[in-house]
C-alpha cells in the first residue's frame, strides 16, 4: 500500500470537533471524520493557494468551472451517468443542500418519506422546514443486515407526502442498497408523485461485492425528479473546508433549487473549492488504498465484535466507516450502550438514540483511524463487558 494509513497524528489543538469534544483519555469514535491525513495532492494544492495570498471570490453560481466538469466525467467513468457540467451546483455542504431541496420542494405541513434509524441531521430536517415526518422502519434481520420493508414504506406514503429523502449508502446501517432496491423505491415515488432527494455522500465508499448506484442514473424519469447530493467531504477527509454539489439534471428543477437558496446558501470557500478541484482530478490512488485499509479495518471491528464481545451483535457494513453496533444483549451495558462505553470504557461513539426509532441499544462506530488506535478502542470496550 502507498500510502501510510498507520500513522498516528495528533489531533487535539487542532479545534477538531472530533477530538475536543471529549476528556482527553476518551478515544473519539463517533462523528465521521477520519483520523487520516487528506491526500498529497490535496494538502499541496492547498499550500499552494494559500502561498498565493489572495483569498478574493471564487466561483460564482452561474459559471461552470473545472470542478464541474470533474464531476461530470467521473460520474459518467465510474456509474455510466452522463450529465452535463451545468448540472452541477456548488454547495457548501450535503446538509445545507438537503434542507435547501426540502424547503424548495414542499409546503409547511406537507410530509418528507424517511427511512429509519437515520443519520441525525436527516431527521432534523422536518423540523427545520415546517413538514412532518413520514417515516418507514427499516427491517432488520437476523443477521443483523437491513432490508427496506416495502410494506412499511408504500404505508408511509400520505396524501401529504412530498419528498422522499434517501440515504444511499445508508447512515447508520451501512447498507448500499442494490439497483433492484433502487429501482423499487424510484418506481414508488413515480407512482406516488414524489420528488426525490438522495444523499449519496458516503458513494464512494464502498466496499468488495457491492457498489453504489446514483439512483438518478436509473432512468431519465427518474433524473427529472431527482436531487442528488455529493461531496469530496467523507471520500478525501476534508469535512472542515465545507464543499458539497448537488447534481440536477431537470433544468427547472435546478432554477428552483437556485431560486431557494439566493443569498442564503453560496458557493463554498475559495480553499474548499481548491481542494475538491485537487481531490477529484488526482486523488483517486489515494482513495483506492484507503478503501483497501478501510475494509480491513471493517473485518477487523466485525470479527472482535463477535469473537470478544459478548451480547454485542453487528453486520459488516457494505459501505461508510461506520459499523452498527446491537448491544441490546450486552447485559449492563444494554439500556445505554454509549454512557457504558464512555464512562466505563472511555470510548466515545455515537449514542444510537439519536439516530431515531430502531437506534435504542445501538452504538455507532467510527473505524475510519489507524489500527492500532482502533484495535486500543476495541479493548477497551471488551475489558468494560468483562468487567461488567
Amino acid at each position: 500500500m502507498a500510502h501510510d494509513f498507520d500513522r498516528l497524528v495528533e489531533r487535539r489543538g487542532t479545534e477538531s470537533n472530533k477530538w475536543r469534544k471529549y476528556d482527553p483519555d476518551v478515544l473519539p469514535l463517533w462523528v465521521a471524520d477520519m483520523d487520516f491525513p487528506s491526500p498529497p495532492p490535496v494538502v499541496r494544492a492547498l499550500a499552494e493557494r494559500v502561498a498565493h495570498g489572495i483569498f478574493g471570490y471564487g466561483p460564482t453560481l452561474e459559471q461552470v468551472t473545472e470542478l464541474h466538469e470533474l464531476v461530470a466525467a467521473r460520474l459518467a467513468r465510474l456509474h455510466g451517468w452522463r450529465v452535463a457540467p451545468e448540472t452541477v451546483v456548488l454547495l457548501p455542504g450535503v446538509i445545507p443542500g438537503f434542507n435547501v431541496a426540502c424547503r424548495m420542494l414542499a409546503a409547511p405541513g406537507d410530509g418528507l418519506l424517511l427511512q429509519l434509524p437515520l443519520y441525525p441531521p436527516i431527521r432534523r430536517v422536518p423540523g427545520n422546514c415546517g413538514l412532518t415526518a413520514d417515516t418507514a422502519q427499516l427491517a432488520r434481520g437476523a443477521d443483523g443486515r437491513y432490508a427496506v420493508d416495502w410494506e412499511a414504506f408504500e404505508a408511509a406514503v400520505g396524501p401529504r407526502t412530498r419528498v422522499f429523502l434517501l440515504c444511499n449508502p445508508h447512515n447508520p446501517t451501512g447498507r448500499a442498497f442494490r439497483r433492484d432496491e433502487l429501482e423499487r423505491l424510484a418506481a414508488v415515488c413515480l407512482r406516488r408523485g414524489l420528488a426525490i432527494v438522495a444523499d449519496e455522500i458516503h458513494g464512494d465508499l464502498v466496499y468488495s461485492g457491492h457498489r453504489h448506484t446514483p439512483i438518478a442514473s436509473l432512468a431519465p424519469e427518474v433524473a427529472a425528479r431527482t436531487i442528488t447530493l455529493l461531496a469530496p467531504s467523507k471520500t478525501w477527509n476534508l469535512a472542515g473546508l465545507k464543499c458539497g454539489l448537488a447534481v440536477i439534471p431537470d433544468a427547472a428543477l435546478r432554477a428552483r433549487f437556485h431560486a431557494a437558496r439566493a443569498d442564503l446558501v453560496q458557493t463554498p470557500n475559495i480553499l474548499g473549492y481548491t481542494a475538491a478541484v485537487a481531490a477529484y482530478r488526482d486523488g483517486e490512488a489515494w482513495l483506492a488504498d484507503l478503501r483497501r485499509y478501510l475494509e480491513a479495518n471493517r473485518d477487523v471491528v466485525v470479527d472482535f465484535v463477535r469473537r470478544a464481545l459478548p451480547g454485542v451483535t453487528v453486520a459488516a457494513p457494505e459501505a461508510m466507516y461506520l459499523a452498527w453496533l446491537d448491544c441490546r444483549g450486552a447485559g449492563v451495558a444494554a439500556a445505554d450502550p454509549y454512557t457504558f462505553f464512555l464512562e466505563t470504557a472511555r470510548v466515545a461513539l455515537n449514542d444510537g438514540t439519536t439516530f431515531g426509532p430502531g437506534g435504542e441499544g445501538f452504538v455507532r462506530l467510527n473505524f475510519a483511524c489507524p489500527r492500532a488506535r482502533l484495535v486500543e478502542a476495541l479493548e477497551r470496550m471488551r475489558r468494560a463487558l468483562a468487567a461488567a
